[in-house]
């Protein structure tokens, strides 16, 4: 029988934001801390992560052996590697909901002690996050909050440029785009035009997920000094208190 989800940690926390907003800096931040302290100053239990890049990099990999080893057309995306589908960016969300489900599956427990990341961007140019929140699963979406991590499209690029590590493409930290797929596909968020009508909620299929946006205009995963704590802290607890206003 599964134990309740515990009182004073995120069960599920859906990780938002540009690629090289600062998501990769602030999980490896949260991991390296002390338990009891991440479970206290942030409400994060112990970290089990959900993110939609490696599948999309596997896509790429599939496709490329088929081209070179086998002639054979490539089944998720084209040459410039976009995809073939747009529909492909929604079969990542659903398979995350996939993945989630088998976390559970086995350890019905799960939440008694854990935070489950779940993370993803998504730009207008395939649909956004207005498009993208709907295929998150019923349980994601029941037990789930949304933290974006807010930065404009110019600091996306310039850390996109700064991080990549062409030796390094499937890296979760080192990872990019070249300038010019960043800016089709990252340049315009619909974020906070999905947001605009209210403060602390986001309708998605009926029900209402709470969210709260952590600024990093100023860039503070980088030196993720003591300003980065206060404020990560002081995000996450906004988060938790609307999380709990809300019921679950």
């Amino acid at each position: 029988m599964n134990t309740q989800p515990s009182a004073d940690i995120f069960p599920i926390l859906i990780l938002n934001g540009r690629p090289a907003a600062g998501k990769s800096e602030l999980i490896a931040y949260l991991k390296a801390l002390h338990a009891d302290v991440r479970r206290e100053r942030y409400h994060i239990g112990e970290l089990k992560e959900v993110d939609d890049f490696p599948m999309l990099w596997t896509w790429f990999e599939e496709d490329d052996i088929l081209q070179r080893h086998f002639n054979l057309p490539r089944l998720h995306t084209d040459d410039d590697g976009f995809f073939r589908y747009p529909e492909l960016w929604h079969v990542l969300i659903v398979r995350l909901g996939q993945e989630y489900a088998k976390l559970l599956r086995d350890n019905p427990d799960l939440h008694a002690t854990h935070t489950v990341l779940v993370e993803f961007s998504r730009g207008t140019e395939h649909g956004g996050y207005r498009a993208a929140y709907p295929y998150l699963s019923d349980a994601i979406l029941d037990q789930g909050a949304i933290l974006y991590i807010d930065v404009p499209y110019e600091e996306s690029l310039r850390k996109n440029r700064r991080r990549f590590n062409p030796d390094r493409p499937d890296s979760i930290l080192e990872h990019g785009l070249p300038d010019w797929k960043l800016e089709r596909l990252y340049r315009a968020v619909d974020f906070h035009e999905l947001v605009a009508g209210d403060a602390e909620t986001i309708p998605i299929r009926g029900r209402r997920v709470p969210y709260a946006v952590f600024d990093n205009h100023d860039d503070l995963t980088t030196t993720l000094g003591p300003a980065f704590e206060a404020r990560l802290e002081a995000t996450l607890d906004t988060l938790w208190q609307r999380k709990m206003a809300k019921g679950s």
